[in-house]
């Protein structure tokens, strides 16, 4: 059994398709990535599948559960954490857990416990008693974490949970993502940030224009456009970039304090670049031969570049 299934979701405001017949499968206990552009059908469609927007067409299955016919059920399977925060400001951080706890029918003595420990692991046990209106964005993130997770949900449901957010309080949120996952909850996230989708899914979907156009782990679909790699080169001063500029080269560009070069020859680029660095006396600080990226595989499947 698939931990969500989805069957040809088709979603229509007015005359815009926001979604347009996607199907997919997460297994149990996977990490599964949802990448797009803005304005992709990303938030859509996980409000289809938290039971928030109804589907015009199409179904969707939750462990099982066929949400449209069983919605409470459904959700008492998952946890949810929106693009935009749900905690309540005039509540302090132990009662939005409290309150969420209730929700999902927790008893007292186990609602007590689980809150003490979600407030102690988010780093937030000395302001439990304090009103959400006074938190920081990213403390009000992790209280509506913490609300998500409080009755360990075999599914949790992250629409873009770190954007905004300090290092800190980034880093803490992917750690409870996947210890999370490490006991067993199966995480659908939706991000803009493709290096955390690189660091933490097993799978990615990416949607554009409403439609899925590319589903598989990271390293193939890096592998899909692996024909043209980048080299990285650093030198100890300042150079023009057209001083490298060969027919095996298919584009320059800085990145940061170093070159990028694109080419389909790595090994005639490596030997041209040393043999100008020798020419010109040039010390090379450092250089990598790269693979297509992740970043590069969504730009070239959501037509970023020709």
């Amino acid at each position: 059994m698939f931990a969500i299934k989805v069957e040809n979701l088709r979603k229509r405001f007015g005359n815009v398709v926001a979604v347009s017949n996607v199907s997919f499968s997460v297994e149990k206990g996977e990490v599964f990535g949802f990448l797009g552009p803005n304005g992709a059908g990303k938030t859509t469609t996980i409000r289809m599948l938290t039971g928030i927007l109804t589907p015009d067409v199409g179904k969707v299955v939750i462990e099982g559960i066929n949400l449209r016919e069983n919605q409470i059920r459904a959700k008492m399977k998952m946890g949810v954490v929106p693009e935009t925060g749900n905690v309540y400001i005039d509540l302090t951080a132990k009662q939005n857990l409290y309150l969420a706890g209730r929700f999902y029918g927790l008893p007292k003595n186990i609602l007590e416990k689980k809150s003490e420990e979600l407030l102690s692991t988010l780093g937030l046990h000395e302001r439990r008693n304090d009103f959400v209106r006074t938190f920081s964005k990213g403390m009000k993130q992790r209280i509506s974490i913490a609300c998500a997770i409080i009755h360990n949900p075999q599914i949790l449901f992250l629409d873009e949970p770190t954007e905004g957010l300090d290092v800190q309080s980034r880093r803490l949120i992917l750690d409870i993502i996947t210890d999370l996952n490490k006991k067993g909850s199966t995480i659908f996230l939706t991000t803009h940030n493709i290096e955390e989708a690189n660091r933490l899914c097993e799978r990615v979907c990416i949607i554009n224009k409403g439609e899925i156009v590319a589903i598989d782990r990271p390293e193939k679909l890096r592998g899909t456009f692996d024909k043209t790699q980048s080299i990285e080169v650093s030198f100890d001063r300042s150079v023009n970039s057209d001083l490298f500029t060969s027919g095996f080269i298919s584009k320059i560009e800085m990145y940061g304090d170093k070159l990028r070069l694109y080419t389909n020859d790595p090994d005639k680029t490596v030997k041209h670049i040393v043999a100008l660095a020798e020419k010109k006396d040039l010390r090379i600080i450092s250089m990598t031969i790269c693979g297509a990226s992740l970043e590069e595989a969504f730009v070239r499947l959501t037509g970023g570049e020709k």
